[in-house]
């Protein structure tokens, strides 16, 4: 089997592509080659830039591949480009959208992939949704075989699910945690969520590639461990031999302050999400995740640990902690 993945060596996509290579897949990346240093040898790639829509559609002249997936896409000009470039070049479209999409607030606790698609909170989300519906147009009326998969918080290696972070990453809050200052939670901490192993996602995404069933369905891949915040923040804690010195501050409170934060809590954090999973267990039979959190964190710290490029300690964002604890201290 041939695939193409636009993107490929990103948080989500990296565990697919080992998992890809090992399986025997022939498997070609397509990007700037900024992160392709640790690619398995077996996967082949050609460095451009997707959005050179003239270089690429000549770059993969004569190929033809059973699935392509972009990992890239995030408004409804990439995936028009995509249709225009895989038409007639691939079996099976995947693209990667959001759970985010799914209504804000929610109707109905339990999330299925029958769930609304709302999200006044958060442009990403209503990008994706935009991208989604192109897609869903372009496979009832001209047939193109493409698959919607929409991952929650996903965690790999070096990536810690927080609620919310600064723009430089998740080093200032683990600096903090390490050194006894306080933590910041949104809410009171005890709303649910799930967070995926990047691994786990993997297992799922790869069932679904070549998968006739999963032509036309759009299918959400997570873990079914639901945690709350205060339940995260703890493990990561434990993971660090520290104890969290966690500060609840309310939703409303961070948006005044930063309302870029309106959408990453309002328009997705600051809800209870717990998913249904018996779709991706239907069109893959055997799925499972498998890596509790408590024991993937641990992992996934330690790599942290390991990459100084991910150790950036963010002055600008800490000031802004300090001065969100001292409004709620007074």
């Amino acid at each position: 089997m041939k695939a193409l993945f636009i993107g490929g060596t990103g948080t989500i996509s990296m565990s697919i592509t080992k998992l890809l290579a090992r399986s025997g897949w022939d498997l070609t990346l397509i990007n700037r080659g900024n992160h392709n240093e640790n690619l398995p040898s077996e996967v082949h790639q050609i460095t451009a830039d997707i959005n050179d829509e003239l270089t690429v559609s000549k770059l993969l002249d004569g190929q033809y591949f059973d699935v392509v997936a972009d990992f890239i896409a995030f408004v409804p000009e990439q995936v028009e480009r995509d249709i225009r470039l895989f038409r007639d070049r691939c079996d099976q479209y995947i693209f990667i959208s959001s759970a985010s999409a799914y209504q804000k607030p929610l109707s109905h606790y339990l999330i299925t992939e029958s769930t609304p698609l709302h999200n006044p909170h958060w442009a990403y989300s209503r990008a994706k949704i935009a991208c989604e519906e192109l897609l869903v147009q372009a496979y009832r009326e001209t047939g193109f075989n493409m698959t919607i998969v929409r991952p929650s918080h996903t965690y790999a290696d070096g990536s810690i699910p927080l609620s919310f972070h600064g723009p430089n990453g998740v080093f200032t809050e683990l600096m903090r945690m390490k050194e006894g200052k306080p933590i910041i939670v949104h809410g009171d901490g005890n709303t649910l969520w799930t967070v995926t192993h990047s691994t786990d996602f993997a297992k799922g995404f790869v069932g679904l590639m070549g998968n006739i069933h999963a032509y036309g369905q759009a299918v959400h891949i997570t873990s079914d461990e639901s945690l709350t915040w205060n339940q995260i923040y703890e493990s990561i804690g434990r993971a660090m031999n520290v104890k969290p010195n966690i500060i609840h501050v309310s939703t409303d409170m961070l948006v005044r302050l930063d309302p870029s934060l309106d959408g990453p809590l309002n328009g997705d954090k600051a809800h209870s999400v717990v998913f249904d999973n018996s779709k991706i267990k239907s069109l893959v039979p055997g799925y499972c995740a498998t890596v509790r959190f408590d024991q993937g964190i641990r992992q996934s710290i330690d790599a942290l640990f390991e990459r100084p490029e991910l150790q950036i300690f963010d002055e600008d964002w800490n000031d802004f902690l300090e001065k969100v604890l001292a409004l709620y201290n007074r």
